[in-house]
């Protein structure tokens, strides 16, 4: 069974060219690596995080607010990171954002009671800075190295890199937790950081170096001009953000936290929930990506908004909800980086940084809200309630993506 699962996997892989794509391209290889390792030291520390606010007994608001502030910074420096990626040198910028991603990471050790949550939160606040413009700027650079389908399939392999690690960080990173403990996962936490850093320092690559000299501010008014004169990257940017509808971290630690715990331990609920549903989110674009396109992106909005419906009938039930979550993530990823790249191939890159930033911003923004519209709805009415809300919200966008198609 274990052979057939493998040969299908390669099969659909070598189909999609991800392989010629690697041959052809070393700095998307080298980058992929990164990537890897610096995206499971990020998941691998959240389980610990929420598992340490759960022992606090944080309420539930507060753990909507701790989740938001993984994204709230993407929407607070997203206009000055994007005017610096487009004006300073790349490979200096990621290496200090790596770095400063490492520091914060150990500072999250120092970390032993309730008083300091907003200790907590700064760090973390840092920390997604840090890791914001660091994503900002390497998307920005695929850009510059790519264009058409294989700059999708880059996005694709960044986003399967995301998920299978945010799959098995958060699913090793619960037994770690729930063996040895928060403070052992954040000294792992910090180890891989380094590892990242290390290789990314190694790696060689050239782009072409940006010519401007206008200052921040002035490159910051430019880009926002240049997306107000170009209202197709504006609708672009909105579309993408119905992805930041699926941020389910805070709903998936309500649920834990409320119902899963006496079936299981909250550090497995939650690592093995979310775990699950990035499982989906790696294979989805191996089966679903080839048959997406233009014209009928809006159907797989539509299959999106059901699978979450579905999702919310069945949460009473752990092992069925995981089922239903493995659904649910089966499409995410293809939409995320479909819309991601309709977004790219359309904008001057000139303007790239910036307009990737200000995409970024918006999309961390859909994400804040949609974590605090859980924390606030969950005081005032049931967790599948607020699911299949979440789900409709994906007809809503189906329908806008149909009155913008005849622009794109």
């Amino acid at each position: 069974m274990k052979f057939l699962i493998l040969q299908c996997i390669k099969k659909c892989w070598f189909k999609l060219n991800y392989r010629k794509l690697f041959l052809q391209h070393k700095i998307i290889r080298d980058l992929s690596l990164v990537q890897f390792i610096a995206y499971f030291g990020a998941w691998f520390s959240n389980v610990a995080i929420y598992t340490m606010l759960v022992d606090f007994g944080s309420s539930e608001m507060a753990i909507s607010v701790v989740t938001a502030m993984h994204f709230l910074p993407a929407i607070l420096i997203a206009p000055f990171s994007g005017a610096i990626i487009d004006r300073v040198k790349i490979k200096p910028l990621m290496i200090t954002l790596l770095a400063t991603e490492l520091l914060m990471t150990i500072l999250f050790l120092t970390i032993d009671d309730k008083s300091q949550l907003w200790l907590l939160m700064i760090f973390i606040f840092i920390r997604m800075s840090a890791a914001s413009m660091f994503f900002s700027t390497e998307m920005s650079l695929l850009a510059k190295l790519l264009r058409g389908k294989p700059l999708q399939m880059a996005n694709e392999i960044h986003s399967i890199i995301w998920s299978f690690t945010y799959a098995f960080g958060m699913a090793i990173s619960g037994f770690v937790v729930n063996s040895y403990g928060i403070k052992a996962a954040f000294v792992i936490d910090a180890f891989i950081f380094f590892t990242a850093l290390m290789i990314f320092i190694k790696i060689d690559f050239v782009v072409k170096a940006s010519t401007t000299s206008d200052k921040i501010l002035q490159l910051i008014k430019d880009g926002f001009i240049y997306i107000k004169n170009n209202k197709i990257i504006l609708h672009l940017i909105f579309l993408h953000s119905c992805v930041g509808l699926t941020s389910f971290d805070a709903l998936i630690t309500i649920l834990a936290k409320n119902e899963y715990k006496y079936i299981i331990s909250v550090p497995l609920a939650i690592g093995l929930s979310n775990a699950t549903r990035a499982v989906a989110l790696m294979f989805g674009p191996i089966f679903i990506s080839k048959y997406v396109t233009k014209e009928n992106l809006h159907y797989l909005m539509i299959f999106q908004g059901f699978a979450i419906i579905l999702w919310g009938f069945v949460q009473n039930d752990f092992y069925i909800s995981l089922i239903a979550l493995f659904v649910v993530g089966l499409s995410t990823t293809t939409l995320w980086s479909f819309t991601y790249a309709l977004l790219q191939n359309n904008c001057d890159e000139k303007y790239i940084g910036r307009v990737i930033s200000y995409n970024d911003m918006l999309f961390m923004f859909s994400c804040v809200l949609t974590t605090l519209f859980i924390g606030l709805m969950a005081s005032l009415t049931s967790v599948d309630i607020i699911t299949i809300l979440l789900g409709v919200c994906f007809f809503a966008f189906a329908f806008y993506y149909t009155r913008i198609l005849k622009w794109i």
